[in-house]
């Protein structure tokens, strides 16, 4: 049987955590239930249950988190022989999308194992919404060059890429926000500053001389994204390690893709409720 212990439970990820966040590339050592099979003969031989994984499922009956389950059930590995293992998962919903996983599997013993991801297929991560992909516009592949980085754990790069996209979309971001603010009726003087703030050049400094001001229902969790991105922005220039522009990056990309979801609802609903009066003044006009 396989030997408990809490506190490497508490400290290690398990063989599911490990697959569904880290990307390829990475190693780590995760925490097993390996169970004693065959012990007749050398080498010793485990098996492993395969439990199943939550993943995104790109199929159009699906469009969202499904669960996954192992075309095989368990895996018998060696103990101390490191293998190469082929993981396969396939959604339970559509039953048509599979996960690949080929790994570097090498249990230590019957509770703890050190593990490569060598790459998996899909790609690593959820897609990029459509709506964080219209509001980027034309930086739209160097977006993904950074989701690729960021991906990669390559803090760095993805930082860099998520500036340069923020800075060049500037002047899209905010007239995003000024078409919010007229459809909605917001104070005029706010649509006035946000064109001002337009002429910085800089992104930062257009967000510092609006001074705060943005509609209410674009705020995410009662913050201004506008401050949030600048405050990203700003401390990631200065980032000591590849590991804080990471953390600063994976920030910028989820606070603009919130962003371009708020904005996206707010212009739908605005559309929606027009052609709704537009029909109903229509109908009474004609009676």
């Amino acid at each position: 049987m396989a030997i408990q212990d809490s506190k490497l439970e508490k400290e290690l990820p398990t063989l599911e955590e490990f697959l569904i966040n880290s990307p390829p590339g990475s190693e780590a050592t995760i925490k097993v239930s390996a169970y004693e099979y065959n012990t007749q003969y050398p080498p010793q031989k485990w098996q492993i249950a395969l439990e199943e994984l939550q993943l995104f499922c790109k199929n159009e009956s699906c469009k969202g988190i499904r669960f996954f389950e192992p075309t095989k059930e368990k895996i018998y590995p060696q103990e101390g022989k490191g293998e190469l293992l082929f993981l396969s998962y396939q959604c339970k919903n559509c039953e048509d999308t599979i996960k690949i996983y080929p790994i570097l599997f090498h249990l230590q013993d019957s509770n703890k194992a050190t593990i490569v991801k060598i790459g998996e297929w899909p790609s690593f991560g959820t897609p990029t919404p459509t709506r964080l992909l219209s509001l980027v516009g034309s930086e739209k592949d160097y977006f993904l060059k950074g989701r690729r980085a960021e991906n990669q754990g390559l803090g760095i790069g993805a930082f860099a890429y998520y500036r340069r996209v923020v800075e060049n979309q500037k002047n899209r971001i905010f007239d995003e926000i000024i078409k919010v603010v007229e459809l909605t009726k917001s104070d005029t003087s706010l649509a006035d500053a946000l064109r001002n703030a337009k002429n910085e050049t800089q992104f930062t400094k257009a967000v510092e001389s609006l001074k705060g001001g943005i509609p209410d229902s674009l705020l995410i969790d009662g913050h201004n994204p506008l401050t949030l991105l600048h405050s990203a922005l700003s401390e990631g220039l200065h980032a000591e390690s590849d590991e804080d522009c990471l953390e600063f990056a994976n920030t910028i990309r989820i606070v603009l893709s919130a962003f371009a979801e708020r904005i996206g609802e707010i212009l739908k609903d605005q559309s929606e409720l027009k052609q709704a009066l537009s029909k109903l003044l229509s109908k009474k006009t004609n009676s």
